[in-house]
């Protein structure tokens, strides 16, 4: 079973597959960074000053936590409370992960038309070297012609 085990987890297919997830993700990052870092600050810039990170819809307004406080004597007069986050929809955050989406979404458009192109390519090479030559087919019937 051991054996079994080491034949599928390191044939080439499996290996590649895995090195493509790793480097996709490295790549996803690469990304999102890009979008979030140059990109949508520049498209924000251009468009009036906008930051997308903070625009949202706030449905509910959050309360700040608040700490224990002590009077004079070392009383608490106020016990520590937590605060409440807000409820927002935060459609800047999703506008620049639609961006991201739309950038990786091409690159490997592009990366499996480059990948299917170049199989083709090595296919057809292949077929025309296994094409025999019209020069051994015809010499091959001369031959069997002779043979009978």
């Amino acid at each position: 079973m051991l054996k079994q085990f080491k034949e599928f987890a390191f044939k080439g297919n499996l290996v590649d597959m895995a090195v493509g997830i790793i480097i996709g993700g490295a790549f996803a990052t690469v990304v999102k960074s890009l979008v979030g870092d140059v990109i949508m600050p520049a498209v924000g810039a251009i468009i009036g000053d906008i930051d997308f990170t903070k625009m949202k819809h706030v449905l509910s307004e959050g309360t700040p936590a608040v700490d224990a406080v002590k009077d004079a004597d070392g009383n608490i007069t106020t016990a520590a409370v937590a605060g409440i986050d807000e409820v927002a929809i935060r459609y800047g955050a999703f506008i620049t992960e639609l961006i991201s989406f739309a950038i990786l979404a091409f690159v490997v458009f592009i990366l499996v038309k480059k990948v299917m192109a170049g199989m083709e390519k090595k296919k057809e090479e292949e077929e025309e070297v296994e094409e025999t030559p019209k020069q051994e087919v015809l010499l091959a019937d001369i031959l069997d012609q002779l043979k009978k």
